[in-house]
């Protein structure tokens, strides 16, 4: 195996290069943190004779879908747990429980948590199980399980970036819809001159995981596993070219720098101080949830594009994983397999959420099912399957999760101009790169040119 339990390196040591399997092993970021998932509660009794298989999930939807499969056959019954999102506890809960021997037999991972969790040792190797499944996935979600050439979880959904629009304020404008960056900035200074009060967008710089997103729209990952060692390079060309791009629109005021989601954005994007939102599929039912009213305002296009390559990144999407542990792993892959490829799943999907399947069969089923009558504009679907087959290849690291908390502590004095988001970067990039060596990986820093 790969993975596996770290093996206490000294912190700092220099005396030999790890090898391949310790360096991926040896993460930080999920072993001390304390239970704060909360109470667990079961689902259902099973049938006589079916073999149970214990679920740990947070994913909106899962009841429903665990409540189908127990009724599609009588071999297997899954009993769910719901817990605490990931970042919220629910990552400290399942690695806590890895670590007491206790864990589930199946566990939920975003797919940047996954390389954390796997060094805990705690995962089932799955590449056997579901090496026939391998085509049928989109390649960077495909790409998202297997962090070390093994697959360690089965993706399930996969949430591709895009731009929602207020179309009707686009349109009263005149304001052409932007198709590149450069666009974008011409935009979103005519959106101020058509009204001072509003903006194009916002770009919050208290979320870590939607900046990981932007950065990977540019094709230049921070992670890189290379000679036995991580390639860290978050202060990458790349990256350094979009964070002085959104600098300058934030420096200006062209766009907000506050935080999404909650009731100050929600007001904003009804009542036009918001023109639009940069974020990924799960933005459809986000946005029909919130801005119930503006049914026929809002369109979807694909993220604007630096020098018109047909590229955009992802922010977002769950795969579940089997604990190594697990005394029933038959029966677990089989609910995964299930899980990821049944067409009863994006069916349910359709009504409590809305489906973005990573399977590529299910993701025509999910457009079948999905009753779209909120957005305008183009066909939602043709701009989202587009959008899920133009995510380049990136490799998570195994600091992912603590380096999107640090993203929003470096990034905070930025509005007060205390720095800029490529400086921050530059500190980010060395706040990461210490922590690993702390850790015992061996580790070098990628190009910046």
């Amino acid at each position: 195996m790969v993975f596996g339990t770290s093996t206490g390196a000294d912190v700092g040591s220099s005396r030999t290069l790890p090898s391949r399997r310790s360096l991926l092993r040896a993460a930080s970021g999920l072993g001390a943190a304390a239970l704060t998932g909360g109470a667990l509660t079961g689902c259902s009794a099973r049938a006589s004779g079916a073999t149970p298989v214990r679920l740990w999930s947070w994913l909106t939807g899962m009841d429903q879908y665990v409540a189908a499969f127990n009724a599609a056959q009588r071999d297997v019954h899954v009993e769910l747990s719901m817990i605490a999102s990931g970042t919220q506890g629910g990552y400290a809960t399942q690695t806590n429980a890895i670590r007491a021997h206790n864990a589930p037999d199946i566990l939920h991972t975003e797919y940047q948590a996954l390389p954390q969790i796997v060094t805990t040792g705690g995962l089932r190797d799955l590449t056997d199980d579901v090496a026939d499944l391998a085509d049928g996935f989109l390649p960077a979600a495909w790409k998202s399980v297997r962090p070390d050439g093994r697959t360690w979880a089965v993706p399930m959904d996969f949430c591709p970036m895009a731009y929602f629009y207020r179309k009707d304020l686009f349109d009263r404008a005149g304001i052409r819809v932007p198709r590149t960056w450069a666009e974008f900035a011409q935009a979103a200074a005519a959106v101020r001159r058509a009204d001072p009060k509003a903006q194009i967008t916002t770009f919050p710089l208290n979320d870590g995981a939607f900046f990981a997103g932007m950065a990977w729209q540019t094709g230049d990952p921070w992670w890189r596993v290379s000679s036995d060692a991580w390639q860290v390079g978050i202060d990458n060309r790349g990256t350094l070219e979009m964070a002085s791009y959104w600098q300058d629109l934030v420096a200006t005021g062209k766009v907000a720098r506050t935080a999404t989601s909650n009731q100050s954005w929600v007001s904003a994007m009804h009542g036009g101080g918001l023109w639009g939102m940069l974020g990924a599929t799960w933005g459809v039912g986000m946005m029909k949830r919130s801005l119930p009213q503006d049914k026929g305002r809002w369109a979807v296009t694909a993220m604007p594009t630096w020098d018109g390559e047909p590229v955009t990144g992802a922010f977002g999407g769950s795969a579940f994983a089997v604990s190594a542990e697990s005394q029933v792993p038959d029966a677990a892959v089989k609910f995964l397999r299930w899980l990821a490829t049944a067409p009863a799943v994006p069916r349910i999907g359709a009504q409590v959420t809305f489906p973005s399947p990573a399977y590529l069969p299910s993701r025509q089923v999910a457009r079948r099912a999905y009753a779209d009558d909120f957005f305008v504009g183009d066909p939602l679907f043709d701009v989202l399957d587009r959008a899920a087959t133009r995510v380049p290849e990136w490799t998570w690291g195994p600091n992912s999760l603590s380096v999107f908390s640090t993203i929003a502590d470096v990034l905070a004095p930025v509005s007060s101009g205390g720095t800029t988001i490529p400086k921050a970067m530059h500190q980010l990039q060395a706040s990461a790169v210490t922590t690993m060596r702390e850790n015992g990986l061996a580790v070098t820093e990628g190009s910046r040119t």
